[in-house]
C-alpha cells in the first residue's frame, strides 16, 4: 500500500513539473514599418535562457518554469525592450523595437582600452561592424585587405606582382607606420609583416576598430598614421555556425568555417580556411598576375567563465602558405629555354595568446595578456635565397579603476621581437626589448565636454627612451553635432622590412647600423566634425569631416650606396601628410548610400621641391550604394583613384573601378554573386607590369589594380540558422 502511495505521489510531482514546463512564442517587429526583425533576441538572464527570431519575428522559448520574469529584447541598431512577464502565457507576445538615430553610438570599442561606448570617447575612431565585413568577407573571402582597401584614406598597396604581397598605407603613410592588433595583441611586426594582410581572413571577425592618426601613447612604437585593431568572434548565448564556400572565375577557390558556442561555465570558437589559387594571367603577357597559391589558417580558442566578472581563453593561431607567381611556363612546366623566372614564398606562422580579465568590483577591473608568435619565410626567385626566422613575445597588465566622472587606465608591457636570418654573410640579424608604461584618463569636464589624456614612457633597448603624451577633446552640443581635437607624439624602431627593401627582396641591403641610425619620431593632429539629422522626417543624413597632419623627423631611407649595394639612413627633413577626409552617409528605408573623398598631401621634405610621396593618390572618391532587406542584400560601388607620381617622376593615369554584389538570404543560408572590378581597370591597360628581357624580366612599380575583373560565387550555409550575426 505504502509503494503505492509512493508511486502515485512521484507521478503527480513528475505530471505537475512537466505541466510547469512552458514554451513561450515571441514576436518581435520594427516599430516603424511594423516588419519582422530576423536575429533579434529575447532574453530571460535569470534562467540563463534565450532564443534568437526567425524570418517570420519569431523566437521560442522553451521549458519555462510557472513564474514572473524579465525578457530582454534586443537587435542591433534598435533600442533593447526589458519588459515583465508571467508564466504561463496562452498568446503569443508582440513586442515593437524603435531604431536608434545611429547605431554606432552604442558601440563599444576595445582599442580605447575602454568600456565607454563610441559616443562618449574624445579618440576619434572608425568603427566597420560584423555586417560590412560580412559583405567584405564574400567579395574576398581569403583575407581582409577588400576591407582595408574601401575605408577612406586607406590605401593597399601592392609591392609585388608574382607574389601579389600588400602592404597597408593610412593617409599617404608606408605600412610600416600602421600598429596591426588583434583582440589587442600586436600582430605580424618586423620580418612577420610580410604578405601579413594576405593572411588574415575576415570570417571569424566581429569588428574592426581604426584609429587614425599616432596612437603610440596605447600601444606603443608602430601606431604613427594610426592602428587597426582586430576584434574577434566570441561564443554567445547561442550556437553559431558559418561555412562558406566560393570560386571565382580567376581560378581560386576558397572554403572557411566558423564554429562558436557556450556551454554553462565553458566555450569555444573554431575556425579553418583552405584556400587554392592557379597562376592567373589575364592580360596574356606570359607572366601571373595572381600566383599559384595554397594556404590552410586555423584558429580554435578555448573560454572558461569561472564567474559572470571572470573570463579566461587561450587560442593558437596557424597558418602555412605556398605562393608561386612568375612565368606563366615555368610555373606549369618547369624552367624551359627562356621560361627561367618565378618567385616563390613559403611561409610559417605559428601564435598563441592567453587572457585573463577580472572584474574586480563595479568600478574595477584588471587584464593580463600573453602572445608567442613564430614567423618563418623563405623567398626563393633565380638568382636570390632569403630565408628566415622571427620570434616575438608580448605581455601586457592592465588595471582599470572608474571614479566620479573619469576611467582610469593603467598598464605595463614588455615586448620582444627576435629575428634570425638564414643563409646570408650580411649579419643582418637583429633582436629587440622594449618595456613600456602607460596611463590614460577619460575625464567628462560637463555634459558637453569630454577630455583624454594620456601618457606612455618606453624603453627600447639600443634606441633609448621615448616619452609619449596624447591629448584629444570632445564636444556635444546635442545629439545632432559634436567634435573632436587630438593630438600626440609617436616613434618607431629601424628595421630591415620595408616597402622599398621589400620591392627589391632584400638584395644586397647593409644590416641595421644602431650606432649611426635614429627612431624615426612624429608628431600628428587631427580634427574633426560630425552632423547627423533627418531630411523630409523620412531621409537620415550624416555627414563626418576630418583635417589631419601627421610629420615624421628622422624618417628610414634606403639609398644606394653604389651600383649594387644599398644602405639605411635617416632623412634630413620630414615626411608630411596633410589633408581631409569627408564621409557622406544617406539611409532611406532598406536604402543606404554612402559618399566619401579623401584628400592626401604626402610630401617628402628631404628633397628638392618637397616633391609628392610616389605611389600616392591626392585625389580618392568612392561611392557605394545598398539595399538591405530580410531577403536581399545589392551593392554597387565606384571608386576613383587620382593621378599618382613614380619614382622616376613621370605621372599615372587616373581610373574608375566599379563593383557589384547580390546576396539572397534563405533560412539555411545564403548564396551570392560578386562583380568586382568588372570594369576591368587593369594596369596593363595604361603601362606595362613586366618589362623585357622575359628570362630576367624587370617589373615596375604598381599603381594600380593587377588582376582585372574578378567574378565569384559562393553559398554561405548556417546550420544553426540565418540570423544577423553575418
Amino acid at each position: 500500500m505504502n509503494k503505492y502511495i509512493i508511486g502515485l505521489a512521484l507521478k503527480l510531482v513528475f505530471c505537475t513539473y512537466s505541466y510547469a514546463q512552458n514554451t513561450i512564442q515571441i514576436k518581435i517587429l520594427s516599430d516603424q514599418k511594423k516588419e519582422p526583425l530576423l536575429g533579434a533576441t529575447a532574453y530571460i538572464e535569470s534562467l540563463e535562457k534565450g532564443a534568437i527570431t526567425n524570418f517570420d519575428g519569431i523566437a521560442l522559448l522553451k521549458d519555462i518554469p510557472n513564474g514572473r520574469y524579465e525578457v530582454r529584447i534586443s537587435y542591433l541598431g534598435f533600442e533593447t525592450m526589458v519588459s515583465s512577464i508571467t508564466v504561463p502565457i496562452k498568446d503569443e507576445l508582440l513586442f515593437y523595437l524603435k531604431e536608434t538615430a545611429n547605431a554606432l553610438d552604442e558601440v563599444i570599442l576595445r582599442s580605447t582600452r575602454s568600456t565607454r561606448t563610441i559616443k562618449k570617447i574624445p579618440t576619434r575612431i572608425e568603427f566597420i561592424g560584423v555586417e560590412e565585413l560580412g559583405e567584405k568577407a564574400i567579395m574576398n573571402p581569403t583575407n581582409i585587405s577588400m576591407v582595408l582597401r574601401e575605408s577612406t584614406g586607406i590605401q593597399m598597396q601592392q609591392t609585388s606582382l608574382s607574389s601579389t604581397n600588400t602592404n597597408i598605407r593610412i593617409q599617404g603613410l608606408d605600412g610600416r607606420y600602421t600598429q596591426l592588433l588583434r583582440d589587442g595583441f600586436p600582430l605580424y611586426g618586423g620580418f612577420s609583416s610580410g604578405l601579413s594582410i594576405l593572411q588574415i581572413p575576415p570570417l571569424d571577425l566581429q569588428q574592426f576598430e581604426i584609429v587614425k592618426g599616432s596612437s603610440s601613447t596605447l600601444y606603443g612604437g608602430g601606431a604613427i598614421a594610426g592602428l587597426v585593431n582586430l576584434v574577434s568572434k566570441v561564443p554567445e548565448e547561442f550556437p553559431q555556425m558559418d561555412i562558406m564556400l566560393t570560386q571565382t572565375h580567376a581560378l581560386g577557390s576558397t572554403a572557411n568555417i566558423f564554429y562558436a558556442e557556450r556551454k554553462n561555465k565553458w566555450g569555444w570558437t573554431l575556425y579553418g580556411t583552405g584556400h587554392h589559387q592557379k597562376a592567373y594571367d589575364p592580360d596574356d603577357d606570359e607572366f601571373s598576375n595572381l600566383p599559384q597559391t595554397r594556404s590552410i589558417s586555423f584558429n580554435p580558442r578555448l573560454f572558461y567563465y569561472p564567474s559572470e566578472k571572470t573570463t579566461m581563453w587561450f587560442g593558437i593561431t596557424g597558418t602555412f602558405e605556398d605562393r608561386k607567381g612568375g612565368d606563366i611556363t615555368k610555373i606549369k612546366l618547369g624552367e624551359n629555354g627562356i621560361h627561367q623566372y618565378s618567385e616563390e614564398n613559403l611561409s610559417k606562422r605559428l601564435s598563441t595568446q592567453v587572457v585573463y580579465e577580472a572584474q574586480l568590483d563595479s568600478a574595477q577591473s584588471i587584464s593580463i595578456k600573453n602572445s608567442v608568435a613564430f614567423f618563418d619565410r623563405s623567398l626563393e626567385i633565380p638568382d636570390l635565397s632569403f630565408k628566415g626566422r622571427q620570434w616575438n613575445t608580448f605581455i601586457e597588465a592592465t588595471y582599470q579603476k572608474k571614479v566620479e566622472r573619469s576611467d582610469w587606465v593603467f598598464g605595463a608591457n614588455l615586448y620582444t621581437t627576435s629575428f634570425d636570418e638564414r643563409n646570408n654573410s650580411l649579419e643582418r640579424d637583429q633582436k629587440d626589448l622594449t618595456v613600456g608604461l602607460f596611463a590614460n584618463n577619460i575625464h567628462d569636464l560637463s555634459e558637453k565636454w569630454i577630455l583624454e589624456t594620456g601618457l606612455r614612457s618606453d624603453y627600447a633597448n639600443n634606441w633609448g627612451f621615448f616619452a609619449l603624451p596624447r591629448i584629444s577633446l570632445l564636444f556635444k552640443s546635442n545629439n545632432s553635432f559634436s567634435s573632436r581635437l587630438g593630438g600626440g607624439l609617436g616613434y618607431k624602431m629601424p628595421d630591415l622590412f620595408t616597402e622599398e627593401a621589400e620591392f627589391i627582396n632584400f638584395r644586397n641591403i647593409q644590416p641595421i647600423n644602431k650606432d649611426v641610425l635614429e627612431a624615426e619620431r612624429s608628431y600628428g593632429l587631427n580634427l574633426d566634425f560630425n552632423y547627423q539629422t533627418q531630411l523630409f522626417d523620412i531621409v537620415s543624413f550624416s555627414v563626418n569631416q576630418l583635417f589631419y597632419l601627421t610629420a615624421i623627423r628622422d624618417g628610414l631611407l634606403l639609398n644606394p650606396i653604389d651600383d649594387e649595394q644599398f644602405q639605411f639612413e635617416n632623412a634630413l627633413g620630414e615626411i608630411q601628410s596633410k589633408g581631409a577626409e569627408t564621409n557622406i552617409k544617406f539611409k532611406y528605408k532598406d536604402f543606404r548610400w554612402f559618399l566619401n573623398y579623401a584628400l592626401i598631401d604626402t610630401r617628402l621634405n628631404y628633397l628638392p621641391g618637397n616633391p609628392q610621396k610616389p605611389l600616392t593618390a591626392k585625389h580618392n572618391a568612392g561611392s557605394v550604394l545598398m539595399y538591405e532587406s530580410e531577403k536581399w542584400r545589392i551593392g554597387y560601388e565606384t571608386y576613383y583613384t587620382g593621378k599618382q607620381l613614380l619614382s622616376n617622376g613621370l605621372e599615372t593615369t587616373d581610373f574608375v573601378t566599379m563593383g557589384l554584389l547580390a546576396m539572397r538570404n534563405f533560412k539555411w543560408g545564403s548564396v551570392f554573386v560578386n562583380f568586382e572590378n568588372f570594369t576591368d581597370r587593369i594596369q596593363s591597360r595604361f603601362t606595362p607590369l613586366v618589362l623585357p628581357p622575359h628570362d630576367n624580366p624587370t617589373f615596375p612599380e604598381i599603381y594600380a589594380p593587377t588582376d582585372g575583373f574578378i567574378l565569384s560565387l559562393g553559398v554561405v550555409l548556417k546550420p544553426f540558422g540565418n540570423g544577423h550575426h553575418d
